[in-house]
């Protein structure tokens, strides 16, 4: 899994730009930030930004400070390019540093007051890498600092399918500390990549192990329904959404 994303490039970022599921997470991380009283002043971290989606959002919304973070390089180059092209507007190239890392090792970067994190922990291959994850995400924050994680919701598969939201899981294989899933990016032509099916109980484990002091659960939000994704449509995801948000403090 290390690698993949530097395989799926530009796909990911047509994924992320299209699929109703991404939708939902940017919707539901937003939401999470407004609660919070914003960003403003703040110092950021993004970790698995991939093309810096998320991590433009934190500039955007007034970051002191905003720092994103991948394992791999080709999202990083993708990241960085959008700095430099007619794509980004002058509050995406506020103060906006990336870095190369695995987030089982970060480097210190911080301290920093957020943390961001869309579907990072589920690229955890074992339970030592999943703890090795949190304890470097913790040292990286101030005490009493946020660490917002988009999630996936484990269990769905076979009964739910995901197809209409932009996402298809095609296996399950029951191996090592969390069984690995196969599944695509419906773009086109669809883009396969894998994940681990953390239980939200061991990455609650994994957070208090890591020194969190509080761990808590929120359900996706779904953006306002339109005319292409309608109400009937979203209360058909809400039933069982991909994701859910994991909110942590230090």
């Amino acid at each position: 899994m290390r690698y993949q994303y530097d395989a799926i490039g530009e796909r990911y970022a047509e994924s992320k730009s299209t699929a109703a599921f991404s939708a939902a997470d940017t919707h539901t991380l937003l939401g999470a930030l407004d609660e919070l009283g914003g960003v403003r002043g703040l110092d950021t971290l993004d970790l698995a930004c991939g093309h810096g989606h998320n991590t433009r959002l934190l500039a955007r919304g007034g970051a002191r400070r905003t720092v994103g973070v991948d394992i791999s390089e080709e999202m990083i180059r993708l990241a960085r390019a959008h700095e430099t092209t007619g794509l980004a507007t002058d509050g995406d190239r506020s103060a906006i540093e990336y870095h190369v890392a695995d987030a089982a090792g970060l480097p210190n970067l911080g301290p920093f007051d957020l943390a961001t994190a869309v579907y990072l922990f589920n690229h955890a291959p074992d339970r030592g890498s999943l703890h090795a994850m949190f304890r470097s995400v913790r040292a990286n924050l101030r005490a009493g600092a946020k660490l917002l994680a988009i999630v996936p919701n484990a269990g769905a598969f076979p009964r739910v399918d995901w197809s209409p939201y932009g996402l298809r899981i095609i296996d399950r294989l029951p191996e090592g500390d969390a069984p690995l899933l196969k599944a695509h990016f419906l773009t086109e032509p669809p883009v396969p990549f894998e994940f681990r099916e953390w239980a939200h109980a061991d990455l609650a484990e994994a957070a208090v192990e890591a020194g969190f002091a509080t761990v808590g659960w929120q359900p996706t939000r779904t953006p306002p329904a339109d005319p292409v994704r309608d109400e009937e449509y979203w209360t058909g995801y809400r039933a069982w959404p991909v994701s859910s948000l994991m909110t942590c403090t230090a």
